[in-house]
């Protein structure tokens, strides 16, 4: 995983489908051919977090064996 301030091609970028429309804690996502790049939706210009396709691969599959926390 990288941080980066730094501007790359323009990104197609998609709000976590859990996000409500309050505005609070967000993140998006943007597919790239080799990395997944992650920015909180409240600060768009801030920095984003690069993860490599493995990176992101492992995270999900973790993400998916945790207990949902919306009870």
């Amino acid at each position: 995983m990288a941080q980066s301030t730094g501007r790359i091609a323009p990104l197609s970028w998609r709000k976590s489908s859990y996000s409500g429309s309050g505005g609070g804690d967000c993140i998006e996502i943007a597919c790239a051919e080799d990395t997944v790049h992650v920015r909180d939706s409240k600060d768009p210009e801030g920095p984003m977090l690069t993860f490599s396709s493995t990176q992101w691969l492992t995270f999900i599959s973790f993400s998916t064996t945790l207990p949902n926390s919306d009870t």
